[in-house]
């Protein structure tokens, strides 16, 4: 009768439970082939030296120094910020890590951060001169804005005037500000002004809370040579911290620059500092060697726009409430773009649309609002809203001391506070906008691709 010998029965079941162990062993994660492709898509584009983030993470070194706190952040799904709920709706450009890619980074610091075969890897990112459309065609330099110590914000009012050598249509144009801790929006509109001869005299830079706020603006001579209004384009550029520009597909959007012109900053706000230093932020333009021939229109919600805030935007103190603002869609859209707005006490934001026969078309959801991260989200595709439907928003505002942004401590009343005929845009203070980027609706417009610009 055969019978195994002990010796080699005992070989084989150790070789079994070796086979098990190393059989349930993670694969060797290394920075190079698996850690750096995620850190380039979801972490550089703003840890770099020229991004909003605080710090970088623009190579191996600097990537393994903050291992710990990355496995942290992405496991909680702190990080990479996306404030909008993607169960809800998706957009271009989601800044969302797989279960995989957290497991990756996870088992990477568990391992003790393996180089691979490129220590020095420099991420795509690492000096990124520009924000997200890649090489710009022009770049007009901003006037040098000095940023006071006082930790107060600063509401300013900037012309931007730029000459070339012949009219140009423009695709698209970013914002790209100096001093990125410190800018904490800007919304800027073009002048096409219709004479060459135009001189470019005056003021550059108004302070807004200025008691000589209406001369000064006069001063910036906005106005054409004869004293005419310039024709002006609404939103030609926009900027909110981790925002990235906006170029639709060929046929959409843009504009016509003269070869004589003047951008305006018209609200450029910048937040509190406790030291001095100078911004110089520059325009970023992209041109189009065809024209478009479908112009985008804007729609604002809420503060400041089309319908009001109810009941009042006033947030009483110690209290949680809940406002809306809703209006009526007179002919059919194609919504291209949204940009949800709300200040520190923000806590939720909803949006979305009553159909006539009524289905309800969804728009945007954030169920945590996040002040520091407002976006202008794209959706995949152009998002029809009929005439007859109902555009509804809802939002939330936290004026407790359980809300973590509160700026006051005990809390006091907040809310809209009338600034020169229109809301003040302070940060202590508070707003509710939805903007909305649409196209008059065509036939098939649901079909376009908008992630091909």
């Amino acid at each position: 009768m055969f019978r195994f010998k002990t010796p080699n029965l005992w070989v084989v079941l150790l070789s079994l439970i070796s086979a098990l162990f190393l059989a349930c062993q993670p694969n060797k994660v290394e920075f190079s082939k698996d850690v750096a492709p995620i850190i380039e898509k979801h972490c550089t584009p703003c840890h770099n030296s020229k991004g909003a983030a605080p710090f970088e993470l623009s190579n191996y070194w600097q990537v393994k120094q903050k291992a710990k706190m990355i496995t942290y952040v992405t496991q909680k799904r702190i990080m990479p910020p996306w404030p909008a709920d993607p169960e809800y709706t998706h957009f271009i450009g989601e800044r969302l890590l797989t279960e995989s890619e957290i497991q990756t980074l996870k088992d990477w610091y568990q391992q003790g951060c393996s180089k691979g075969d490129d220590s020095h890897l420099m991420l795509k990112y690492a000096n990124n001169s520009s924000m997200s459309l890649g090489p710009a065609d022009m770049v007009i330099d901003v006037e040098p804005i000095a940023i006071n110590n006082n930790n107060k914000d600063q509401f300013l009012v900037v012309k931007i005037p730029y000459e070339m050598p012949e009219a140009k249509f423009v695709k698209a144009v970013e914002f790209l500000p100096g001093q990125m801790a410190y800018m904490h929006h800007v919304n800027g509109h073009y002048l096409r002004l219709n004479n060459a001869s135009h001189s470019f005299e005056g003021n550059r830079v108004v302070d807004v809370e200025s008691p000589h706020y209406e001369k000064a603006f006069m001063d910036l001579q906005l106005l054409n040579a004869d004293g005419s209004m310039p024709e002006r384009v609404h939103s030609a550029f926009n900027f909110l911290p981790g925002a990235y520009g906006v170029a639709y597909p060929n046929g959409i959007g843009g504009f016509w620059m003269s070869p004589k012109g003047i951008f305006v900053a018209n609200d450029m706000h910048i937040g509190p500092s406790t030291k001095s230093c100078i911004d110089s932020s520059k325009l970023l333009l992209y041109f189009s060697k065809t024209p478009n021939q479908r112009p985008t229109f804007e729609l604002m919600m809420g503060t400041n726009g089309i319908s009001p805030v109810e009941p009042a935007l006033q947030i009483a103190p110690n209290t949680i409430s809940k406002h809306l603002s809703r209006t009526r869609v007179y002919s059919d859209m194609s919504v291209l773009t949204v940009n949800p707005h709300m200040h520190l006490l923000g806590r939720s934001f909803k949006a979305y649309a009553i159909l006539p026969n009524g289905d309800t078309t969804k728009l945007i959801h954030i169920p945590q609002w996040q002040f520091r991260w407002q976006y202008f989200y794209t959706f995949t595709h152009p998002v029809r809203i009929p005439r007859g439907s109902e555009l509804i928003v809802e939002a939330v505002f936290d004026n407790t001391l359980k809300n973590p942004n509160n700026p006051f401590n005990p809390p006091r009343l907040i809310g809209e506070r009338t600034d020169r005929g229109g809301a003040s845009m302070r940060t202590t203070d508070e707003m509710l906008q939805f903007i909305i980027t649409y196209l008059p609706y065509q036939k098939n417009d649901e079909l376009i691709d908008l992630s091909q610009p």
